[in-house]
């Protein structure tokens, strides 16, 4: 049986702006039992996700990041098959009219230009993490 979203799910936030990290984390902070994650960079996280006892339920990250941008770590995590269904929001200043279908091309669950809602970001957050634990594809 799958379990819910309120049975202790872990996010990683991936922002090396600390604004928008915190704006986020207080957002997901409104989740019941969420345990949250801030990375300043792709690297950080994919040393996380590397780990065997790596237990985290989704990611949040922006694009434009230092030395790895967005695309290359999305396409690094997808790239690892037991995490091939880990759900990935995107949140960008990206103005790129292409990116959207590009992010929905290499795995990316869902795209949010900033500025963005905070809100919005959370409830889908939160459709992707019940979607992921009731093993559905999401």
């Amino acid at each position: 049986m799958g379990e819910n979203v309120q049975m202790g799910a872990t996010v990683v936030i991936v922002e090396d702006a600390a604004a928008w990290a915190t704006t986020l984390e207080m957002a997901f902070l409104a989740i019941p039992d969420i345990a949250i994650t801030v990375l300043p960079t792709a690297q950080d996280a994919l040393r996380l996700l590397a780990r065997a006892d790596c237990a985290v339920s989704a990611v949040v990250t922006d694009l434009n990041m230092p030395r790895m941008d967005g695309f290359e770590f999305i396409e690094r995590i997808r790239a690892e098959p037991r995490h091939r269904r880990l759900p990935i929001i995107v949140v960008s200043g990206d103005t790129d009219p292409g990116t959207p279908e590009r992010l929905a091309s290499i795995g990316a669950n869902a795209f949010f230009p900033k500025p963005y809602s905070p809100a919005q970001v959370r409830l889908k957050l939160e459709q992707l993490l019940d979607a992921k634990s009731a093993d559905r594809s999401p």
